[in-house]
C-alpha cells in the first residue's frame, strides 16, 4: 500500500473491515454494534472492496491509500448503504481538512527538496517558480485557490523528483478539484500548458528554456519563426511556410488565447494534434493554429492577410477545421479531407481495389463510407469459375480487418461504414454483422454498418405488403434508380421473378424485415437507418450521378461510381460563440460563415490526394461540408430547453442563416475563382436551392413531406445571384459529429443534447471528469451548490430530475439526452434538413426502448424528410462512477464506469455510452 507520505506498507485487509465498522457505527449509532447482521455485512463488503483494490494495483502491485478509500466508499454505495456512505465521505473530508491544516503548520519547516534535471543533475526545487505558475493559472478565475493546489502538490512531491514528474504532479493536483468546481479544468489546462511551453521552447532553442504566461506575450513571435525553421529542418513542415512573412504572422499570435482551453481540450491537443519529434512536442497552441491557417492559405494572393484571418477564426474557437485538416495542414503530407465515399464493384479486382483504397485513405485520417450493394449475393452464379458466390459478407470481414490494421498512425482509430440496400439478398445476414454470437468469420465487430433504405420499402411496411430480395447481378439498374423510377422498375423485377426469369431472389414480409432491422439496431447499435430517396431527390448533383451511400458518420451524401471516389472537406461553426442571451448574433455568424467557406474551398486545392479517383472527383465537383457544434451550449445561453418548440425554432433559424451565408459565400467565390466544373445541369444552375428541393421529395411521395417550410431571409435575391454567378462548390453544408474538435473548443458536440451533467469521459487521451459549468453557475446562484450536490449528481448519473433541491427551471433546461423525448430531436433535425444540401449526423436517444417506440420514431424521421440517422442510444448500466473522483496518482481512482450500477438500469442499445465518433472529426 502506498501511503500519503510516499512510504510503502504491507497490505492489511483488516483495516478495511475496521473502517467499514466505524462507518456503520458513526451512521447508525450503538444499535449497529449489537446488530447480528453487522459482522456479516462488513465481511461481505470487505471482500468486495478487496477485489476492487486488486483491480487498482499498479505494475508493482502498489495501490494508493486514497484509492483504497474510494473502493470502500463505492462498496457502501453499491450495497445500498447510502447513509453510511455519506458518513464515510464526511469522515474522509474532515480528516483531509485536518491534514491540510497540519500541512500548513509544517510548511515553513519542510526540508528543502531537490529536483532531478533532464541531464541527471540535481538542483533545488524552485518553489517560488512553482508558486508563480500555479498563481498565474488561478488568476481571474472564480472559486479556485492557488494555495489549495499548492498544498496538494506538496503532498505528492519527493526529494529527487524529475522535472517531468513535477509537471505531472501540478496538473494532477489541480484536476482533483474539478468535480467540485469546473474552473479547475482551466487551472489544470494552464498547468499542462506550462509543461508544454517548457518542452517546446527547449526543443526549438536547443537548450533548457521556459517562460510563464506573462513572458510568453513577448516571446511567442520569436519562438514562432524558430519553430517554423525547426519544423522544416525535421521535414515535418512544408518548406513553403518559410516563404511567408514570419515576423508579421508571429506578431499576430495572441498568447492569451492559450489559456482559453479546458483540460480535456488541451490534453487532446497535446496527445494527438501538436507536432512532435520522438514524443517531444515542439508546437505550441497558437503556432498550431497559425500552421493550419498558413497551410490552408498557401494558394491565396495575399497569403499573410488570409492566414491571419483564418488564424483569428480558429484560434478564437468561432470555427474549427476538421481533424484531418488540423493534423496535416502545413505539413509535408497535407491530406486535409475528412470523408471518402466509394462504390465497390462486383468482381475480385474491384472488391480488393476498394479495400486497398480504404487502407490508403485511412492512413491519412480519412473516414470511409463504402457502398457494397453492387456485389452479388449468396448463391449467385460466377461465370468465370462456373461456381456460386458466397455473397458480400466474407469481403466485409476483410474490410473490417483492414480498418483495424490501418489506424491512422496511432492518432485515431481507423473506421469505415458499409452500406447495403434493403433489397439485397444478403441483407438479413448483413443485419447480423455486429452480433457477438454466431460464426465469427461472418462478423465485423469493428466496422460500422448502415441500411440504405428506399422509400418503396417503407411504403410496403406501412401497407404490410411483401418485399422481394434480389441479387444485384440480376437486377443491376436498381442500384442507380431512386424515387418513382426505382419503384416502377422494382415491381417489374418482382414480376420477372414470379415468371421464373430470375434465379436468386427471396420474398419476405416487409414488416418482418423492418422489425428485424429495428431489433438489430436496438441490440447492436447497427445497422443505422439511412434513406436513399431523400438523399438523391434533393441532391444538387443528381444530373451527374447517384448517391449510393453516406459516409462514416451519415452526414455526407455525394455521388460515387467506379471512376469517382467522393471526397468531402469538413469544418464546423461553434454556435455557442454566435449567440447572446438575446438570441443569434447574425452579423458575427455571417462573417464566420463566409470565411469558413473560403477556408474549406482552399482545402480542395492544397489537398494531398492518396488515390487518383478522389482527386478527380474533388476537383471536378469541389464539395465542402460546413456544419456546426455547440448547439446545446447556445440553447443554455438563451435559457431554452432542448425539449421545447423554442429549441426547434432556433434550430430552424440558426441553420437558415448558416445555409444562406454559406451558399452566398460559395456563389461569391464562383464569381472570383470560377464555377465548379459540373455546375451546368445541377439544381443550383436551375435556381433550385436546398429549401426548394423539398418539393421534389414531396412530389415523389404520395403522402408528401410533413415539414414547416417557412423562411425569414431574402432567398429570392440569393437564387438570382446563384443563377448569375454560379457556385464554386457542388455541396456546401453537412453537420458532422465534431467529437474531438468540440472537445478542443470546450463545447457540446455537434447538434447533440446534453449527455450528462457530470460524467467520466474516456478517449485516447485518458479519462476526464466532465462537469456542466453552466449548471454549476446556476446552482451557485440558487445557493445549492455544495459537496452534497456533487454526491447527488454522481449517484444519479448526472441527472437532475431525482434531486429535490434543484429548481424545476434548471431541471428542464439541463435535462440530459435520455430525459428528452426523442421526437424533439427529430423535429429540430427536420427543420435543419430543409436548409442542408447534404445531411446531418443525428443520434437518437431513448431511455426505455420498445419495438413500438422505435417503429414510431424511425417512421417519424422518414416522414419528416430526414436523409439519414446515426446511432440509436439507450441508457444502460454504464454510468458515472459513484465514488469520489479525487486522487493523487494522476488518474481517476474510480473503477471502470462500466462496473458502476445504475439506480435503475435500462436496456442497452449500444455499447458506446459517451457518443463520440473519433474517426469523423
Amino acid at each position: 500500500m502506498l501511503r500519503r507520505d510516499g512510504t510503502v506498507s504491507g497490505w492489511d485487509e483488516t483495516k478495511i473491515s475496521v473502517a467499514l465498522t466505524k462507518a456503520f457505527l458513526a451512521a447508525e449509532g450503538d444499535s449497529a454494534a449489537s446488530s447480528s447482521r453487522l459482522h456479516q455485512v462488513v465481511a461481505e463488503l470487505t471482500e468486495q472492496a478487496a477485489q476492487g483494490v486488486l483491480r487498482h494495483a499498479g505494475p508493482e502491485g502498489l495501490v494508493h491509500i486514497e484509492q483504497i478509500q474510494d473502493v470502500v466508499e463505492l462498496a457502501l454505495m453499491r450495497g445500498g448503504h447510502h447513509g453510511v456512505a455519506r458518513a464515510y465521505v464526511l469522515y474522509r473530508e474532515e480528516h483531509a481538512q485536518a491534514r491540510e491544516a497540519e500541512a500548513r503548520r509544517t510548511e515553513d519547516a519542510a526540508p528543502v527538496l531537490e529536483m532531478t534535471a533532464p541531464d541527471g543533475t540535481r538542483v533545488p526545487l524552485d518553489w517560488e517558480r512553482v508558486s508563480t505558475v500555479v498563481e498565474q493559472a488561478c488568476s481571474d478565475l472564480d472559486d479556485v485557490h492557488a494555495d489549495q493546489v499548492l498544498r496538494e502538490v506538496r503532498r505528492n512531491v519527493y526529494d529527487g523528483i524529475s522535472s517531468g514528474e513535477l509537471a505531472e504532479s501540478l496538473t494532477m493536483a489541480a484536476r482533483t478539484f474539478v468535480e467540485a468546481e469546473p474552473n479547475y479544468s482551466l487551472v489544470t489546462s494552464r498547468l499542462l500548458l506550462d509543461k508544454l511551453r517548457r518542452e517546446a521552447l527547449s526543443f526549438v532553442a536547443g537548450e533548457p528554456a521556459e517562460a510563464d504566461q506573462v513572458q510568453m506575450r513577448d516571446r511567442y513571435a520569436g519562438y514562432f519563426a524558430d519553430y517554423v525553421r525547426r519544423g522544416i529542418e525535421l521535414e515535418q513542415l512544408d518548406p513553403e511556410l518559410a516563404r511567408f512573412d514570419l515576423e508579421r504572422l508571429g506578431a499576430a499570435l495572441d498568447a492569451d488565447r492559450d489559456i482559453a482551453f479546458g483540460f480535456l481540450g488541451l490534453q487532446t491537443l497535446y496527445d494527438r494534434y501538436l507536432l512532435h519529434e520522438d514524443g517531444v512536442r515542439f508546437e505550441l497552441p497558437q503556432a498550431f493554429f497559425m500552421r493550419v491557417a498558413m497551410g490552408v492559405a498557401l494558394r491565396e494572393d495575399d497569403r499573410e492577410a488570409r492566414a491571419i484571418e483564418f488564424y483569428d477564426l480558429i484560434s478564437s474557437f468561432d470555427f474549427m477545421c476538421s481533424t484531418p485538416t488540423l493534423f496535416n495542414a502545413g505539413t509535408t503530407r497535407p491530406q486535409l479531407s475528412s470523408c471518402f465515399l466509394t462504390t465497390v464493384n462486383d468482381d475480385l479486382h474491384g472488391i480488393f481495389h476498394g479495400i486497398s483504397n480504404n487502407a490508403l485513405l485511412s492512413k491519412y485520417a480519412g473516414g470511409l463510407g463504402n457502398d457494397w450493394t453492387p456485389v452479388r449475393g449468396t448463391g449467385a452464379h460466377i461465370k468465370g469459375t462456373n461456381g456460386s458466390s458466397q455473397g458480400v459478407v466474407p469481403f466485409l470481414k476483410i474490410a473490417n480487418d483492414t480498418a483495424v490494421a490501418v489506424n491512422q498512425g496511432g492518432k485515431r482509430k481507423g473506421a469505415v461504414c458499409a452500406y447495403l440496400e434493403t433489397w439485397h439478398v444478403d441483407v438479413e445476414e448483413f443485419l447480423d454483422l455486429r452480433k457477438n454470437t454466431g460464426d465469427d468469420r461472418r462478423r465485423t465487430h469493428d466496422m460500422n454498418t448502415a441500411n440504405w433504405v428506399p422509400d418503396e420499402f417503407l411504403r410496403r411496411v406501412e401497407a404490410d405488403e411483401p418485399w422481394t430480395l434480389f441479387s444485384p447481378d440480376e437486377v443491376p439498374d436498381l442500384h442507380d434508380l431512386y424515387g418513382t423510377a426505382f419503384a416502377q422498375r422494382y415491381r417489374e423485377y418482382e414480376a420477372a421473378a414470379e415468371r421464373g426469369e430470375l434465379k436468386v431472389f427471396r420474398q419476405v414480409r416487409a414488416v418482418d424485415l423492418w422489425r428485424r432491422m429495428l431489433t438489430m439496431l436496438f441490440e447492436t447499435g447497427h445497422p443505422w437507418i439511412t434513406f436513399k430517396d431523400p438523399c438523391n431527390l434533393r441532391s444538387p448533383q443528381q444530373h451527374a450521378g447517384v448517391v449510393h451511400s453516406s459516409n462514416l458518420c451519415t452526414e455526407i451524401t455525394l455521388n460515387t461510381s467506379e471512376d469517382e471516389v467522393a471526397v468531402c472537406n469538413l469544418g464546423s461553426i461553434n454556435l455557442a460563440r454566435h449567440v447572446t442571451a438575446e438570441g443569434l448574433d447574425v452579423e458575427r455568424l455571417r462573417r464566420t460563415t463566409r470565411t469558413a467557406v473560403r477556408m474549406l474551398d482552399n482545402v480542395i486545392d492544397v489537398n494531398f490526394y492518396t488515390i487518383p479517383e478522389a482527386r478527380a472527383s474533388n476537383l471536378r465537383h469541389r464539395p465542402v461540408g460546413l456544419g456546426l457544434m455547440g448547439f446545446s451550449d447556445a440553447l443554455f445561453a438563451q435559457r431554452i430547453p432542448m425539449s421545447s418548440q423554442a429549441a426547434v425554432e432556433f434550430a430552424d433559424l440558426s441553420m437558415e442563416h448558416i445555409s444562406f451565408h454559406a451558399i452566398a459565400a460559395s456563389s461569391e467565390l464562383a464569381a472570383e475563382r470560377g464555377r465548379y466544373e459540373s455546375f451546368e445541369g445541377s439544381l443550383w444552375s436551375r435556381g433550385v436551392l436546398p429549401i426548394d428541393s423539398l418539393e421534389l421529395l414531396a412530389q415523389a411521395r404520395e403522402t408528401g413531406v410533413d415539414l414547416d417550410r417557412s423562411s425569414t431571409l431574402d432567398w429570392d435575391g440569393l437564387r438570382e445571384r446563384v443563377r448569375a454567378n454560379g457556385m464554386r462548390n457542388s455541396n456546401v453544408l453537412a453537420i458532422a459529429p465534431t467529437a474531438t474538435i468540440s472537445n478542443i473548443c470546450g463545447v457540446g458536440q455537434s447538434i447533440e443534447p446534453l449527455y450528462r451533467n457530470l460524467y467520466v469521459k474516456s478517449n485516447m487521451s485518458g479519462d476526464f471528469t466532465v462537469l456542466n459549468a453552466d449548471l454549476v453557475r446556476d446552482l451557485k446562484a440558487a445557493g445549492v451548490w455544495d459537496e452534497a450536490m456533487v454526491q447527488d449528481l454522481k449517484y444519479f448519473d448526472g441527472d437532475l430530475a431525482p434531486i429535490d433541491r434543484v429548481p424545476a427551471e434548471l431541471k428542464s433546461l439541463y435535462a440530459t439526452a435520455f430525459e428528452i423525448e426523442p421526437r424533439w430531436l427529430v423535429e429540430a433535425a427536420s427543420r435543419r434538413q430543409k436548409w442542408i444540401d447534404q445531411a446531418q449526423s443525428l443520434n437518437l436517444y431513448m431511455a426505455a426502448p420498445s419495438g413500438r417506440k422505435l417503429d414510431e420514431l424511425y417512421r417519424l424521421a422518414w416522414r419528416k424528410g430526414l436523409k439519414t440517422t446515426y446511432y440509436l442510444r439507450s441508457s444502460s448500466a454504464t454510468h458515472v462512477e459513484k465514488s469520489t473522483l479525487r486522487g493523487t496518482d494522476g488518474k481517476l481512482n474510480a473503477v471502470s464506469p462500466a462496473a458502476a450500477p445504475a439506480p435503475s438500469p435500462q436496456p442497452q442499445a449500444c455499447a458506446i455510452d459517451d457518443p463520440d465518433c473519433e474517426a469523423c472529426q
